[in-house]
């Protein structure tokens, strides 16, 4: 049936049937990722993750994931897919007027982006007012999909779903190991992503009876975080839990060192926690830091497509994927997949190929159940894991029955 078919497909294609599947010979993605100012590193990382999926998708390349083995797209003859980059220098205004020039002058399939949850609000209501498909592939905020929105997808966790595993990692540490986390400081930015963060976070410490000890709002991209450390250095929580992006995390850490400020552990809300750029920038600082993951290296050694995929990403970028960068491979696959599936380049077949996709969690390189959608475009398969920075890398701590290492804690030095 799979050969008939094929076959038949061939055909069509040779008597010039004037489908939109078949006279689209180059497949265009959008992408709005920030390539300048000070989350460039965090866009350079996603082009190269980007990259090597296009890559795996656009060349023979043997490997157990949507569109691996074979060229191109199965159902447009081959057909390559191009990703078109744009830079919105974590300016939401920056981003709205990228996207709109990537759907009107380039004519772009779907767009994918945007880290930044500030950005990703506006890029996708742009978006939706075009009515093109929009993937958030690494914007966590839990309120980007509860707009009502049509063209709205994301595929990895949002930050509810990542703090309830925080909190449930407390819960197993009590009952599994005899710690007892009776208290957190929350210290988060004052985007989108900082505050939905902190909203979920205080009220799941509520329905968990942990005590907040301290909480602290601060500016993102601060010059100084002094007072804003030695606030919390008087709150005396047990955990430190911070939403931060890459600068701001990297001049916590360092502030936290000079002040002499060491909870006994700090649980973050990975972003800029998750960056090799924030490994390189505190050294054995960040030695013990836990953070929520949608993604760990470590589980290439159970699955080796993992260690394969990575390599390909090394070749390009020159460091490992991390959470953000593995999530921004799989946003390429998927999307890629729904249009594959749609057999058309025509924005409402996308995105009725997006609500029917079912990705079993082992094709993805994620220790995700799956990739479904629900009716908000959010899927529900995407399950997190939490890791902690050991001997320089991240390894896998939690749960506890799947984890590479056991946990540290508290955290070396405290």
């Amino acid at each position: 049936m799979f050969t008939m078919k094929r076959i038949l497909t061939s055909a069509a294609m040779c008597i010039g049937l004037s489908t939109t599947a078949y006279a689209q010979q180059e497949i265009t993605i959008g992408v709005i990722e920030p390539m300048s100012g000070a989350g460039a590193q965090t866009g350079i990382d996603a082009k190269a993750a980007m990259e090597t999926a296009a890559e795996i998708i656009n060349e023979n390349i043997d490997l157990d994931l949507p569109l691996g083995p074979g060229v191109g797209l199965t159902n447009f003859g081959g057909a390559k897919i191009k990703l078109i980059f744009a830079d919105h220098q974590a300016d939401p205004q920056k981003g709205r007027a990228e996207a709109e020039k990537l759907i009107t002058e380039n004519k772009v399939s779907a767009i994918v982006g945007a880290y930044h949850s500030a950005v990703a609000a506006v890029v996708s209501q742009v978006a939706e007012r075009y009515q093109v498909p929009f993937l958030a592939a690494d914007s966590s905020s839990p309120s980007l999909h509860r707009r009502n929105l049509k063209w709205f997808f994301r595929t990895s966790a949002h930050d509810e779903m990542f703090s309830a595993a925080m909190f449930d990692f407390y819960a197993d540490l009590k009952s599994k190991k005899n710690i007892d986390v009776g208290s957190v400081s929350l210290f988060y930015e004052d985007t989108i992503f900082g505050t939905d963060s902190s909203n979920v976070q205080r009220k799941l410490a509520g329905e968990r009876g942990i005590k907040i000890a301290g909480e602290i709002k601060y500016r993102a991209n601060s010059p100084s975080l002094t007072s804003e450390v030695q606030q919390l250095k008087s709150s005396n929580g047990t955990v430190l839990m911070p939403s931060s992006y890459t600068t701001d995390a990297i001049l916590l850490t360092k502030t936290m060192g000079e002040l002499g400020y060491k909870p006994q552990a700090i649980v973050a809300q990975a972003a800029g926690f998750a960056e090799q750029a924030f490994l390189e920038a505190v050294g054995d600082k960040a030695e013990g830091i836990v953070s929520r993951s949608s993604f760990a290296l470590d589980l290439a050694e159970k699955r080796p497509m993992i260690a394969k995929v990575n390599e390909l990403y090394k070749k390009r970028s020159g460091k490992d994927l991390n959470d953000n960068s593995a999530r921004q491979f799989m946003a390429i696959l998927v999307i890629a997949d729904a249009i594959d599936r749609a057999a058309s380049t025509k924005s409402e077949d996308i995105r009725t190929a997006l609500q029917k996709t079912d990705i079993p969690g082992e094709k993805t390189i994620m220790p995700w159940a799956n990739v479904r959608f629900d009716e908000t475009g959010q899927n529900t398969g995407a399950t997190p894991v939490l890791v902690q920075v050991q001997s320089g890398a991240f390894r896998s701590v939690w749960p506890f029955e799947t984890a590479s290492k056991p946990v540290v804690w508290p955290m070396p030095g405290r």
